[in-house]
């Protein structure tokens, strides 16, 4: 899967700007889309587990219908589960049966999956993908801590051995933690491996947000109304900081 071009949207130079829609309400969510069409950001992206009816699988598809017809620019479909940070209890064989009629509803361009979940039905997923044209992000998410930098590394190595874009998010509960995420998405970029994304959590790891080009990340986070996960800063800002860091 060639992921660099997605529709209309170049892949390539400066880093994108993803932001999370987190309405719990169809109302809530279409209203947020549409205010979105015009805000400085690249893609968006449908955390469906803050969705009222994600349980219902017929609903999300209906609303995916629905955000096609006010929003045109790339979406990104994240289904979260409690374990990696999610707010609903999604069990193992729902959350790829979702994934998977998402996909093959061709209504998303690009599809998050946790890469450590199961590891067969992750690679099924990862293949309907890839014929349905839907990008995958494969990601991987430490609320707790950061791993060391050769797990980092490995982590991500894995993830890229699978899908077309690598995803970690690790909190940082020290300096210490956000220079070892930092040193070891240097290390991934310096490998030019494959396309990744690294995150350090927290206030303490804003930094890796804005400094993504640099230490070659090729997406960032950002918040439009509220935040998905913990750090995520103001879209208009993210946009200035990174343009500023480009220079």
């Amino acid at each position: 899967m060639q992921y660099n071009r997605i529709k209309n949207l170049n892949m390539n130079g400066m880093p994108k700007i993803c932001v999370p829609v987190t309405g719990a309400t169809e109302n809530e969510i279409l209203d947020e889309f549409n205010e979105l069409n015009n805000a400085s950001m690249d893609l968006v992206e449908l955390r469906a587990d803050y969705f009222e009816f994600v349980q219902d699988q017929s609903k999300v598809i209906e609303l995916l219908k629905k955000i096609r017809k006010v929003y045109d620019k790339p979406l990104l479909f994240t289904l979260r589960t409690k374990k990696e940070g999610g707010v609903s209890y999604i069990d193992a064989d729902y959350y790829f049966k979702l994934n998977d009629s998402v996909i093959e509803s061709k209504l998303v361009e690009l599809i998050d999956i946790e890469f450590f979940s199961q590891a067969e039905k992750v690679e099924n997923t990862v293949n309907l993908a890839r014929k349905n044209n839907v990008v995958t992000i494969l990601s991987s998410h430490d609320f707790l801590k950061t791993p060391p930098e050769e797990e980092i590394i490995l982590r991500v190595s894995k993830m890229m051995d699978c899908g077309d874009i690598a995803k970690i998010a690790v909190i940082a509960n020290s300096e210490e933690d956000v220079l070892t995420l930092l040193s070891a998405a240097l290390k991934l970029k310096k490998e030019k491996k494959g396309p990744f994304i690294a995150i350090s959590m927290g206030p303490l790891g804003i930094i890796s947000r804005i400094s993504c080009e640099l230490f070659g990340s090729c997406m960032t986070y950002a918040s439009h109304k509220a935040q998905s996960a913990p750090g995520q800063i103001d879209v208009t800002f993210v946009k200035e900081l990174i343009k500023i860091m480009h220079i």
